[in-house]
């Protein structure tokens, strides 16, 4: 059976890379296929080409801010979104303190807050906020950290419903999801590669729970001994497809609140693979292919609707799967494929925070302060 393309209003589809950040939006009308940026930020050299493609074909929906962004943002000084940095590290606040791993902690915060304050205004839909992942393993770190975060966007009048805060999903960064969701906080967990995560995030009732289908099927071509990749591949399954049917299927089986997002998407075939997700990550070149793909305007876009409500229901879980997760049964169903993408995914935002820093310090303080 077909169905036409189509995912609920948060769909997404996007581009990400260190210095260019495009997040897709999809949203389907009366059986047509619409595609949007919902985020248009992008601090390559293509930047004002990209800009012009994404209003002009994509509206903008939604948007993300991190490490890298500010990097790219610092590197190009003549961007929309440089005089939200320069605000940041003119603000008094941050260099009264006391110690300077304080005033550089401040000067971050509030240049991504800035950042994501302007983007707020642009975009109709949520803005998710990278949390520090040195804290990836301190749950009262994480927590005190989104704070903060929070406190900055109160005071620029950006209300809770329009962020998220993306928290990389360690045990402890699941746990701070937890109390920050039960506070009305929305959570975005990121660097899923496992099962036990995925589950262990929705049990928490994180917003968003985020899953890299390509990291994963790079990792099985190069690596063994994973037992959950061993298992997919045994039973002909691409893991990292694998991964994202199981958990769409527990997410909406068991009622769990949680979004689920698609990532690190490599062709258009993975798009069709994954269709009913809620929302899908691919490169702009994979968008354009979609949108030129020679078939008869009656066909171009209807295609198998691989997830689906009826598809959770229909899904089978063992009961080792359907446990209770804490911190124990955690780590010991973390296999050597989510122990290594999850840490080197973590050593990349660390080193880019590294890197936001050492610039601020080199550029601190700015002109007439």
């Amino acid at each position: 059976m077909s169905a036409s393309l189509h995912s609920p209003p948060y769909s997404a589809l996007s581009s990400a890379s260190a210095l260019q950040e495009v997040e897709i939006r999809r949203s389907i009308r009366e059986a047509s296929f619409q595609l949007q940026i919902s985020d248009i930020v992008t601090v390559s050299p293509s930047f004002h080409r990209l800009l012009f493609f994404s209003r002009h074909w994509f509206p903008p929906t939604a948007a993300t801010v991190s490490s890298s962004l500010i990097l790219g943002i610092c590197s190009l000084p003549d961007t929309t979104f440089r005089g939200a940095v320069d605000t940041a590290l003119s603000d008094r606040d941050c260099y009264g303190l006391e110690s300077a791993d304080a005033q550089m902690s401040c000067f971050v915060n509030k240049a991504l807050v800035n950042v994501g304050g302007d983007l707020a205004k642009l975009v109709p839909g949520r803005v998710s906020t990278e949390v520090d992942a040195r804290l990836a393993y301190d749950t009262h770190g994480i927590i005190r950290k989104v704070h903060d975060l929070l406190k900055l966007y109160n005071k620029i009048e950006v209300p809770p419903e329009r962020l998220l805060f993306k928290i990389p999903a360690t045990w402890q960064g699941i746990e701070a999801s937890r109390v920050l969701e039960s506070e009305g906080i929305q959570t975005h967990l990121t660097f899923v590669y496992s099962f036990c995560q995925a589950a262990a995030a929705a049990q928490a009732g994180a917003s968003v729970i985020q899953i890299f289908v390509g990291r994963l099927r790079d990792w099985a071509r190069n690596h063994t001994g994973d037992p959950e990749i061993e298992a997919a591949l045994k039973r002909g399954e691409d893991p990292g497809l694998a991964l994202v049917t199981k958990t769409y299927n527990y997410i909406h089986k068991y009622g769990h609140k949680s979004k689920l997002m698609a990532a690190a998407i490599r062709n258009k075939q993975d798009v069709f693979n994954v269709l009913g997700v809620d929302y899908i990550i691919t490169p702009l070149k994979i968008l354009q292919a979609l949108k030129e793909s020679v078939t008869p305007p009656d066909e171009k876009y209807s295609f198998v609707k691989r997830l689906s409500p009826q598809s959770a229901a229909a899904y089978n879980f063992s009961e080792e799967e359907l446990v209770k997760w804490d911190q124990y049964s955690f780590a010991s169903a973390m296999g050597p494929a989510a122990e290594e993408l999850l840490t080197a995914g973590m050593e990349s935002y660390v080193n880019q925070a590294k890197r936001v820093e050492e610039f601020f310090g080199k550029i601190w303080p700015p002109p007439n302060v």
